[in-house]
């Protein structure tokens, strides 16, 4: 017979810590009422509860959660695993624990398996939109690890000797979508859940500018020059010309006195140049040619029937190599017949046009 398991220190730690603590009763959506650890079977408005009162009220709530566990699963568990399943099926719901692929996967003796399948559930409805929160994603994961932490020793894995590689077999496990940051509010009378804003990074203060190596560089020998230089005097003994602070100013010019305008002359009438020849049209090579005469393409016409006909005569009468070059033959007299009737229906449309109105 299995052994029936007890709530543990870890469970009641594991779900304090993801459900929060709540003195005052606050209403949810569905018109219930919340308070403590995610208590709602007693909750009413206006209720308050210390921290004590409220893990009462949730060992009280876990009394229901740890025996579905212990009846709906035939697999041998020990301490850490119960407690992980405890937290997940309170959090998921008993009816939502017993059609789980957990449940499914541990009573065949796939430990690891019912483990991953725990972080299937991830979502929640907010706002209208099921999305992929991240506290649960953070919750699946405590949940998983302390599902897996063995009641004795570590399995060993040595790096050396056994280097891990992509699978790319959990592709699942990774969600679609970014998981979007909710913090529930703890306080007043609704039960709220609002997007995280995430804190702005603080501002750096500013530094004091300091001169570059380049202007200390041009200070120092400005500094120098003056030194040297004070009074913008030459030095006698290097025979250097003096420095002046400012050169000085030029002489006034006396602006020169105005000249006459002088008088428009009319300009003489410019020269027509004379018409350039016409370009010479000799070198062109496409020049028009005349057209077939009508009594040659009638000839032609006339050939490729008697062609034909006579192809087919030949054709019938004659068997094997005969008769292909017959046919071929024909088929020569078809084209010519097509390129004289072609030629003469396209002068229909020049004579209509130059035929007086």
């Amino acid at each position: 017979m299995k052994a029936r398991h007890q709530i543990s220190g870890a469970a009641i730690a594991l779900i304090t810590r993801f459900e929060g603590y709540r003195a005052t009763a606050a209403r949810l959506d569905d018109g219930r009422w919340t308070i403590g650890y995610g208590h709602t079977l007693t909750a009413r408005e206006g209720a308050r509860v210390d921290v004590a009162d409220a893990e009462a009220l949730l060992q009280y709530d876990l009394i229901a959660v740890a025996h579905a566990v212990n009846e709906r699963t035939y697999a041998p568990l020990n301490q850490n695993q119960f407690d992980a399943l405890v937290s997940f099926a309170f959090n998921i719901g008993i009816e939502n624990f017993r059609r789980s692929a957990t449940l499914r996967r541990l009573n065949e003796g796939r430990m690891l398996e019912a483990a991953l399948a725990m972080e299937l559930w991830r979502r929640a409805d907010f706002e209208g939109e099921r999305i992929v929160i991240d506290a649960l994603v953070r919750r699946r994961a405590c949940e998983k690890t302390l599902f897996l932490t063995p009641a004795g020793a570590w399995p060993a894995a040595p790096t050396p000797m056994l280097p891990p590689k992509l699978d790319y077999d959990t592709g699942s496990v990774m969600p679609s979508q970014t998981p979007t940051a909710v913090r529930a509010r703890l306080d007043g009378d609704r039960a709220v859940a609002d997007l995280e804003v995430p804190p702005a990074p603080p501002t750096p203060p500013a530094r004091p500018v300091s001169p570059t190596a380049s202007e200390t560089a041009a200070a120092a020998v400005a500094a120098r020059l003056e030194a040297i230089f004070p009074d913008g005097e030459a030095d006698p003994a290097a025979g250097q010309a003096p420095f002046p602070r400012q050169p000085p100013a030029p002489p006034p010019v006396a602006a020169p006195a105005p000249e006459p305008a002088p008088v428009a002359k009319p300009s003489p009438r410019p020269a027509i140049p004379a018409a350039a020849p016409a370009p010479s049209i000799a070198w062109q090579s496409n020049v028009r040619r005349s057209p077939p005469a009508t009594s040659s393409l009638v000839a032609l016409g006339i050939v490729g029937v008697v062609l034909f006909l006579a192809a087919v005569l030949w054709g019938f009468k004659t068997p094997g190599f005969g008769a292909l070059l017959g046919w071929g033959l024909g088929g020569l007299g078809i084209v010519c017949f097509a390129v004289a009737a072609y030629a003469l229906l396209a002068r229909l449309p020049e004579r209509d046009a130059g035929a007086p109105d």
